[in-house]
């Protein structure tokens, strides 16, 4: 298991190197000037364009300033935003846990559905159940984020009002961040009552339901899928044939022998599907005002902001690399076989 961990982080290193260089690269490739964009077309005389590009660097060569962009990301030095004049790395941490808490609870609304809605599309197949579970799947995979989230908000806020329209909280609640995470944040607000931490808490609730749904429907709709198929293969088996020739009952053939098989392929799909949650963040925070890292990544295109854009882009695809290779070390725990393989 030791040597299989070693192979998968070093071939970890030309991943990186392949993301730091579209980092660095293809945003340069974007219309716009930052220089003009922070000094103004109006004030923009030679001598102040000059000199705020060389503040900046990017008066260098490409190569000394995509070495200086690398030597300086090792030790999570972004640099300054050029809009808010900030640390970058500071106004990530600020924003990351917002787009973490939407995340978690995106993965575990789909996994928590999905995988119990498949088992049951496969114990019961060519039924209504069935139909009905792959039809709805089917519909859920195909609709795109931005469309989806209007149909909740027109649904939910507009029609019935039951939940905020965007936002993380009500604005008349001031959260100190402690973790982060609004549901933990709102039962340390210090010296209020717990009436008010149970307002506060529900409030934060309120305002996560939709961009949860939103964001998590694609990924619940694949997972169900996969779910279905793996399990479906893994009870046409021999090993289960017998299972059922001793007399073992069918709750204890499909939740202990057919589970675990199952879910092999099912586990590399969620690692899968934990990166396109980053992706599809970018969207759902867009579209519901989430204050997250997605909608700071768009607000910083629309500005030309080079270091924040290329700090999003670094760190995010990172983090997907890293999942992904848990993902790997899960899978190899729960096949054995691929540590050999490979």
């Amino acid at each position: 298991m030791f040597s299989f961990v070693i192979k998968r982080m070093l071939m970890i290193l030309p991943t990186l190197f392949g993301v730091s260089v579209i980092a660095f690269g293809l945003i340069r490739l974007v219309p716009g000037d930052p220089v003009l964009m922070m000094i103004g077309e109006r004030g923009a005389s030679p001598e102040a364009y000059a000199q705020m590009k060389a503040n900046l660097g990017l008066d260098k060569p490409i190569l000394v300033q995509y070495g200086k962009f690398v030597s300086h990301a090792i030790q999570l030095d972004f640099g300054t935003s050029i809009i808010s004049r900030r640390p970058v790395i500071e106004e990530f941490t600020s924003r990351f846990p917002a787009t973490l808490e939407l995340g978690l609870f995106s993965s575990f609304f789909a996994i928590l559905i999905g995988i119990p809605v498949g088992i049951l599309a496969a114990i019961r197949r060519n039924t209504w159940v069935d139909y009905s579970v792959m039809g709805a799947s089917l519909i859920g995979y195909s609709m795109p984020i931005f469309w989806w989230g209007l149909i909740l908000i027109l649904f939910f806020s507009i029609h019935l009002g039951i939940t905020p329209v965007s936002g993380r909280i009500a604005m008349e609640y001031d959260i100190p961040s402690v973790t982060g995470f609004l549901l933990i944040d709102t039962w340390l607000i210090p010296g209020a009552a717990f009436a008010e931490k149970w307002q506060a808490f529900v409030s934060s609730v309120r305002h996560l339901a939709l961009p949860t749904i939103a964001l998590g429907t694609i990924p619940l709709a694949t997972i169900a899928r996969m779910t279905r198929s793996s399990m479906l293969e893994v009870l046409g088996e021999d090993y289960i044939r017998t299972a059922k020739a001793k007399g073992l009952s069918r709750p204890r053939i499909v939740w202990i022998h057919a589970l675990k098989n199952a879910l092999v392929p099912v586990v590399t799909i969620i690692g899968l599907i934990l990166g396109s949650i980053v992706t599809g963040a970018i969207l759902t925070e867009t579209l519901f005002s989430w204050p997250g890292i997605g909608k700071w990544l768009i607000q910083s295109v629309t500005s030309r902001d080079y270091p924040v854009i290329q700090a999003g882009i670094l760190i995010t695809s990172v983090m997907i690399i890293f999942v992904n290779m848990l993902v790997d070390l899960a899978y190899a725990w729960v096949n054995p076989r691929m540590r050999i393989k490979t």
